[in-house]
């Protein structure tokens, strides 16, 4: 097989991508994070949005030491901190953040609030 025969075949399908649902989330956090080798990070993360795909669910944010987007495994978090309120969430991580976006996105789109079409 030749590189131009390679390169045309066909993809998977669109809805392998599709997997992911994206939920925007905002806020600070101080995130200690344990790396896949077992080492102990602790960072500050401007937060965007938390990515919930097959298996693993992902808090993505930008890293406030290197301004990098990065991509943390919520199941790899061990403690975070919300900078602004200084609560520490130690247990329950993901359900914490889970209803964090979700009070967020009823704050933004109040039941009732009806827009100009």
């Amino acid at each position: 097989m030749d590189f131009h025969s390679f390169s045309h075949q066909t993809r998977p399908p669109a809805a392998a991508h599709s997997a992911w649902q994206v939920i925007p989330l905002a806020g600070r956090f101080e995130v200690v994070y344990e790396d896949a080798r077992g080492a102990w990070t602790t960072r500050i993360l401007d937060a965007r949005e938390l990515k919930l795909g097959p298996g693993r669910t992902l808090l993505g944010g930008t890293d406030r030491a290197h301004g990098l987007y990065r991509g943390l495994r919520a199941d790899r978090i061990r403690r975070l901190v919300d900078v602004k309120t200084g609560q520490r969430i130690e247990t329950g991580i993901l359900d914490w953040l889970l209803a964090r976006a979700d009070a967020q996105r009823r704050a933004a789109h109040p039941r009732g609030v009806r827009r100009a079409a």
